[in-house]
């Protein structure tokens, strides 16, 4: 298995990290992705077709292709968390997070005692199959990336309090909801989106943490780097594919 602290070690030297959400449920697309540079990619069980066992498939092409692989769960939900992490997972993204409660619930879920309560069984993929060692649970509390959605005005409203939580690596700004929380769905590059998350962002990094948020292309993805944000998610892998065609239909077929 791949280095498994480089992800959020690269993180918290404060790189920007890049990385698509995938739907398709294909190991050669990870080789692609490893192969064109991209950094991680997040495995979409809220809004994509995953179950557990094709998440555990990707995470194998993904360690081989040098992809670091977040599970994004279908919900709070302490099984999902703990099963997303014991195939194999660098980390799992949690959405809709509205409060300090859910945060402290996500970190639970995510971290093994003294800092959490995740269920344990050494004999796992995270485990090496029971070879990883005494300090098993340690390793894993270490390098274990935890990334929480605030993505609705309530969410925005409690960013304070969430701030105050340890153990989270990326305070993830949603831009689809937070439009349709603010009663404009999908206009993302409203003002009042960009000025939401413009302020989120300078509050994540006054605190200390990583500021992510996602892109459905590289311009917008630009200015959202501009304004601070670290952790980069751009398009959807089925997205990409059908753009990088259209362009072939548009050049030969006019």
């Amino acid at each position: 298995m791949a280095d498994r602290g480089t992800f959020k070690k690269r993180l918290q030297a404060g790189e920007v990290v890049l990385g698509p959400f995938t739907l398709v449920q294909s190991p050669i697309m990870m080789t692609a992705l490893g192969i064109a540079g991209m950094d991680f990619v997040i495995l979409d069980m809220e809004h994509g077709p995953f179950d557990m066992t094709n998440v555990e498939a990707m995470c194998h092409a993904a360690d081989a292709a040098g992809v670091a692989t977040i599970v994004r769960v279908g919900e709070l939900n302490d099984w999902m968390i703990l099963r997303a992490l014991d195939v194999g997972a660098t980390g799992v993204e949690v959405p809709q997070i509205a409060c300090k409660a859910d945060a402290e619930a996500v970190v639970w879920a995510a971290k093994y005692t003294p800092i959490g309560g995740r269920g344990l069984s050494i004999i796992t993929r995270a485990g090496a199959l029971g070879t990883r060692g005494p300090r098993y649970t340690d390793l894993a509390n270490e390098e274990t990336v935890v990334v929480v959605h605030i993505e609705g005005v309530e969410g925005v409203r409690n960013l304070d309090e969430v701030l105050t939580v340890d153990n989270i690596d990326v305070i993830f700004l949603g831009p689809y909801d937070l439009s349709q929380s603010l009663g404009i769905p999908g206009q993302v590059e409203d003002p009042r989106v960009e000025d939401a998350i413009r302020e989120c962002v300078r509050k994540i990094k006054a605190a200390g943490k990583c500021a992510g948020s996602f892109a459905k292309d590289a311009t917008i993805a630009k200015r959202l780097i501009g304004m601070g944000v670290q952790y980069m998610s751009v398009s959807v892998d089925a997205a990409i594919y059908k753009d990088a065609c259209s362009e072939i239909v548009r050049q030969l077929k006019g």
